[in-house]
């Protein structure tokens, strides 16, 4: 018999492992972490311009993901450092763009190391984690929360918000490219995902979304973002028009 093959739920939020010379980038799902890359530090960490481009850098390998529609971040280091402080300060002070408007990031600091998969795990599985990553994504889809409200009472009839597979198909797959309608956002709660009877047309279209760099997030039901999908129909998608 094959091995049963692990699922990693839905992305959660993104950890970054601050140690002394290098950043490891995990994204984390609902069942699982998984390592997206390693940034390394080119200097030693007392010289300023090596700090700088270091945190410029995982700035950048941060980016992609930030596309997709994760905005949770979580920063961890190891005990008696502040590591994780010299990060969020540069991100504050270089990078108000990340702090700013409906897609802002949500970002928290943790102790710990996080450079390999039996530490993330260790991390991860801890009470004071899993309250951390309830509270960073809890604000998260408040922002969320707030741009489907907005949305909803726009009166721009381009910046529209959809509610069926069927409608989102019909922007995403097969609208011709000289549309001036996009889609920007899909979300959706995970009791929606879980529970759909078309799941292999749900997950091909939330992989091309994916594909075409459209956001994508899945929040948890219990949320106030998640309740008022529910309330919408588990599903929405948000469009707008260039």
């Amino acid at each position: 018999m094959a091995p049963r093959k692990r699922t990693r739920g839905y992305a959660v939020a993104i950890l970054i492992g601050l140690e002394d010379t290098a950043a490891h980038l995990w994204q984390v799902f609902s069942k699982a972490a998984k390592s997206m890359t390693i940034v390394r530090l080119n200097g030693i960490r007392s010289d300023s311009k090596a700090l700088y481009n270091f945190h410029e850098s995982i700035i950048n390998a941060l980016r992609p993901t930030l596309k997709e529609g994760v905005r949770s971040i979580i920063v961890a280091s190891p005990p008696r450092t502040n590591y994780s402080q010299e990060f969020v300060t540069h991100v504050n002070k270089h990078h108000a763009w990340l702090s700013q408007g409906s897609n802002k990031i949500e970002i928290a600091e943790t102790t710990g190391s996080a450079a390999t998969p039996s530490q993330v795990a260790l991390l991860a599985n801890s009470l004071s984690f899993r309250e951390l990553i309830s509270e960073t994504t809890s604000e998260e889809t408040d922002n969320l929360l707030d741009l489907l409200e907005k949305r909803l009472n726009t009166s721009n009839r381009e910046n529209t918000v959809l509610f069926s597979i069927e409608e989102a198909e019909n922007l995403i797959l097969y609208s011709p490219k000289t549309s001036m309608r996009k889609a920007e956002y899909l979300i959706l709660t995970e009791k929606y995902l879980a529970g759909n009877r078309q799941k292999n047309r749900l997950h091909r279209l939330l992989q091309i979304a994916s594909n075409k760099k459209i956001k994508t997030r899945v929040v948890d039901s219990e949320s106030p973002a998640g309740k008022r999908v529910t309330q919408l129909g588990g599903f929405v998608c948000l469009a707008k028009s260039d």
